[in-house]
């Protein structure tokens, strides 16, 4: 089983994310894709239109423009599994998580529109969201964050969630990490 493992935490090492990313590969276990976004540019104006042009007509350097994006895209529709981290910042997503949802955000790639709507092209497999806030619980009304996950993942067509969370990170950290631990333990292999 390959996994896909997505940090985007800029704290580095003192991380809850990736500290619950790594837990939840060991418990699932398999062969390991890690992606660290922090490193991801932000799309641009001609990036948008590079990947709207079709791809029989893009010059090379819509091409290059797009190269990671694919790269990015493969690593997804490749994996059997994934692991998101993702710490909350300001009740919504990380800057380095939106960049690499823009990339692999792609219409005709892992989305096309249809007579009856948007239809996901990324196969369905298992999602698993490692959430860490200082104090905005999960699922609450200000919870931005696992909602837009939630909307974005589920328009390419990966709808298999399941969110651990370490909420109150500010107020006690090791206690989150121990409650989240927990819900780690009762994963399915």
């Amino acid at each position: 089983m390959s996994i896909l493992r997505i940090d985007s935490s800029i704290k580095g090492d003192a991380s809850v994310t990736r500290k619950l990313t790594g837990k939840i590969v060991e418990k699932l276990g398999g062969e390991v894709v890690e992606r660290d976004t922090t490193t991801l540019p932000l799309i641009t104006g001609e990036w948008v239109g590079a990947a709207y042009t079709p791809a029989d007509q893009r010059t090379d350097a819509q091409k290059e423009l797009l190269a990671q994006s694919d790269a990015l895209i493969a690593e997804l529709k490749d994996a059997d599994e994934i692991v998101i981290g993702m710490p909350v910042y300001n009740f919504g997503v990380t800057g380095p998580l939106k960049a690499w949802i823009d990339m692999i955000a792609r219409v005709n790639e892992t989305f096309r529109y249809t007579e009856t709507g948007p239809e996901g092209l990324v196969p369905a497999k298992r999602v698993f969201v490692a959430y860490a806030s200082g104090g905005v619980p999960q699922g609450s009304g200000v919870d931005l964050a696992s909602s837009y996950l939630t909307q974005v993942l589920g328009f390419i067509g990966l709808t298999d969630l399941t969110f651990i969370s370490a909420e109150g990170v500010a107020m006690g950290e090791a206690e989150a990490i121990t409650r989240a631990e927990e819900q780690i333990k009762g994963l399915a292999a």
